[in-house]
């Protein structure tokens, strides 16, 4: 899980052995239908690429910004619940933040730390560290749908949700150039990922568990 590899397609997907090494796998089948909450709700269809427009700036949260190289795209941002939106919100933050983060080779990076806490946090630098180690920065485009938020009855919240991968990929540092790998089920990842909300209102990741080529984020 810690060999280090030139090769792109391994070190991308080191970073996701990382996250279930230190949050807890998702193959036990505890992430999947029979562990659905029930009265979840899924946001609708619409794409929205740039969630940091609608995030409350009183919490002080960093400003974000990718290449135009790197995009994210975040589907179902409106809920039409604003407590779920803000969990939407804040987790596709999170998620342009270790983008950054592994483009600048920054792995202490302070706007992942302020979308992250606990083995969250641990898991991302773990992640960032892993593909910068690597020689790789990262492009193309990531697309996550089907997000869905539900609230347990401490507070906190459980999203589970997929990304397509199929079209992003590692650069490596030295040439600038992309390596581009095959699609497979493997570009195609799941997430269960826990959330907790700060005294300033930032929802943050606490936990997250990934599960490469899961069924049910297969096109």
């Amino acid at each position: 899980m810690n060999r280090r590899t030139t090769h792109v397609a391994a070190a991308l997907a080191a970073t996701a052995a990382l996250l279930l090494t230190a949050c807890g796998s998702g193959d036990d089948g505890e992430s999947k239908d029979k562990d659905k909450i029930a009265g979840a709700d899924q946001g609708d269809a619409k794409k929205s690429a740039s969630p940091s427009a609608s995030a409350d700036d009183s919490a002080g949260r960093p400003k974000v910004k990718l290449p135009k190289d790197d995009v994210l795209v975040f589907e179902g941002g409106k809920t039409g619940d604003a407590k779920k939106d803000a969990v939407l919100v804040d987790n596709a933050e999170r998620h342009r933040a270790i983008d950054a983060a592994i483009i600048k080779g920054d792995p202490s990076s302070e706007a992942v730390q302020f979308y992250s806490e606990g083995e969250g946090a641990t898991s991302a630098v773990e992640w960032i560290k892993s593909v910068v180690d690597d020689g790789y920065s990262v492009t193309g485009t990531v697309r996550f749908f089907d997000r869905t938020v539900a609230f347990r009855e401490d507070g906190s919240a459980r999203l589970t949700y997929c990304s397509d991968e199929s079209k992003w990929f590692g650069k490596d540092r030295k040439t600038d150039k992309p390596e581009k790998t095959p699609v497979t089920k493997k570009s195609y990842v799941f997430y269960d990922a826990s959330l907790k909300r700060s005294a300033k209102g930032v929802w943050k990741t606490t936990a997250v568990s990934s599960e490469r080529g899961a069924s049910q984020c297969q096109p």
